[in-house]
């Protein structure tokens, strides 16, 4: 007993500290959006700023001065293999949605999850443009604004009400030929966070997305009573050696398994 009590009090030390410091971080990047900024491409096509790289700063002076024992992930640092030896880890996007940033579109967010051996226990999501700001914990429900929050039930779908790549999400109800979507949210943590309050009824993710896109939108959507997992109906692993991942899901719990029944009989190519 004492050991789980000593766990609650750090995991109440840390939500505090991980809702300070995502608004902090939050306010950053709001202070330098739609302003002239530095900006180049990583990899192959990856846009990345100046203001990307200052608000990784700022996340991981406040968060690892603050917890020196935990690992770190972050789209904008250099990998440290020594996470995989840290049970606990912090999985960073200190700006969700670059290329929106950028181009002074309003959805983008500062994502940030601490994961315990794999699986996320705390997160926490801000749009500061919107003002959304998504909190979970852990086996205490999700957030929206401080306002208890959960995924729409259910098993119908309503196309209007989902987002994901096009020909992927038609090949849900290929037989209804021209389908509209709800319109493109270029953040992937915010189009996964807003399942958690009923603003979708499901969101999926093209291949290719990361460990930092996904960590904290995946526990605030299960908080909310919601599903997100690969299209077998696996969970999402974190803080693996490999963090990126194929398509994935997330609905409200009987939405999203009628979506992986669906694709197990029609599986992707």
């Amino acid at each position: 007993m004492a050991d789980v009590d000593a766990n609650d009090t750090i995991l109440t030390r840390d939500a505090a500290l991980l809702q300070e410091t995502v608004r902090e971080a939050g306010a950053l990047a709001q202070s330098m959006f739609r302003t002239e900024l530095k900006k180049w491409t990583k990899g192959a096509s990856s846009p990345v700023s100046e203001a990307d790289i200052a608000v990784n700063d700022l996340l991981e002076r406040r968060l690892r001065g603050a917890t020196p024992d935990y690992g770190w992930l972050s789209e904008e640092s250099a990998d440290d293999a020594a996470r995989l030896s840290r049970r606990l880890t912090w999985i960073v996007d200190p700006i969700d949605g670059t290329r929106n940033y950028l181009s002074g579109h309003d959805d983008w967010c500062v994502s940030v999850a601490l994961v315990e051996d794999a699986s996320p226990v705390l997160a926490a999501v801000f749009a500061p443009t919107t003002g959304e700001f998504f909190f979970a914990a852990r086996g205490r429900g999700t957030t929206l604004n401080g306002v208890p929050v959960r995924a729409t039930s259910g098993a119908e779908l309503d196309f209007a009400r989902v987002a994901g790549p096009k020909p992927l999400v038609e090949r849900l109800k290929p037989s209804l030929g021209d389908i509209k979507l709800h319109p493109r949210i270029g953040s992937l943590a915010l189009r996964l966070c807003r399942v958690a309050h009923g603003a979708l009824d499901a969101a999926f993710a093209g291949g290719n997305s990361h460990d930092w896109d996904l960590a904290a939108a995946d526990l605030i959507v299960q908080e909310a009573d919601g599903k997100m997992s690969d299209l077998s109906g696996e969970p999402i692993l974190y803080n693996r050696r490999e963090v990126a991942h194929g398509v994935l899901v997330a609905a409200g719990r009987d939405r999203h398994a009628g979506i992986v029944a669906h694709f197990r009989n029609r599986p992707l190519a």
